[in-house]
């Protein structure tokens, strides 16, 4: 079964999307190196999950069987609001609604659609397909850069040019096979280190290597017990995540804020106090943060970040 690039890429941004391309699917063979030589180095800290499905992660068709295509889709996240400069930063990312929701809830949509399409034009086949954003061994901006979305930048981030790199990043990947495959971009970042020189503690140790064992977005969201002291005395003014590397791309100049009403902070959390975080309870974290990925730090990290915060 063959479908349409151009339908598919118009139904995506009927449903929402700010950017789709559509890669054939291959082994990864020129990530390989890369990928084990990250790993080895263990510049991945304490994911130790990112050590499983190694063949899975650089092979596709392990998650879909027979897969022919990957639909590399883009949801702009950038805010049109952001907290006060008395609070202490949370990563635009986490604003609104918890993005595992909502680009899989779109992605569904879409695959519904190039569904009903394809087997009203060829009922005998039944295509399969599966979509991820974020929740599955793929590598997402490898896949996003080979569909042609933008190119994977000297702070890791896949860049979409004229948008910058303020986006989340889906996969739908399926059995059927498309007319035209969309080929990879060149990279821009130039001569450009304006990422690397920013980086509060180095863990952009060269271009398109991000230790994590030093990267401030690691140690406040994904990992637990307590924060290295030489990384604690660099957090500055950060309780979830960092976008230092992001803020300073020339390329963010692009940045629009998101159309997607999901992604809107709450008014909740845009009237937060200094006061609300230093005593911050657990009904008080739930009802903040209700749906949104700061859940992703749990409560006692979260805690423990206001702590070294509010401490200094």
């Amino acid at each position: 079964m063959i479908l349409s690039a151009q339908h598919i890429k118009q139904m995506a941004l009927e449903i929402g999307f700010d950017a789709c391309g559509i890669a054939q699917v291959s082994p990864i063979e020129s990530e390989a190196l890369y990928f084990d030589q990250w790993i080895t180095d263990g510049c991945h800290a304490g994911m130790r999950y990112m050590e499983n499905y190694r063949d899975i992660r650089l092979n596709p068709t392990g998650l879909v069987e027979g897969a022919k295509s990957i639909i590399a889709v883009a949801l702009n996240y950038y805010p049109a609001q952001k907290l006060s400069d008395e609070i202490p930063h949370i990563a635009y990312y986490a604003y609104g609604k918890d993005y595992h929701i909502v680009v899989k809830e779109m992605l569904q949509r879409l695959w519904e659609k190039l569904l009903l399409k394809s087997t009203s034009e060829e009922p005998d086949q039944t295509p399969v397909a599966r979509y991820f954003t974020d929740s599955a061994p793929i590598l997402e901006r490898y896949w996003a850069w080979k569909a042609g979305l933008g190119w994977i930048g000297k702070n890791t981030n896949l860049i979409i040019p004229g948008k910058g790199s303020f986006f989340f990043l889906g996969e739908l990947i399926t059995t059927c096979e498309v007319d035209v495959y969309d080929t990879p971009q060149a990279n821009r970042c130039g001569n450009c280190t304006r990422c690397l020189e920013a980086c509060p503690t180095g863990a952009l140790e060269q271009e398109r290597r991000l230790n994590a064992n030093k990267c401030l977005s690691y140690l406040t969201i994904e990992h637990r017990g307590e924060i290295p002291t030489e990384r604690a005395a660099q957090l500055g003014n950060r309780i979830y995540g960092c976008d230092t590397c992001q803020e300073v791309c020339p390329w963010n100049r692009f940045a629009r804020p998101t159309q997607t009403t999901a992604f809107h902070p709450s008014s909740t959390l845009l009237s937060i106090r200094k006061e609300d975080l230093t005593e911050l309870s657990r009904e008080d974290y739930n009802r903040i943060f209700a749906q949104s990925a700061v859940k992703r730090a749990k409560y006692e990290g979260l805690l423990r970040n206001i702590k070294q915060w509010s401490t200094r």
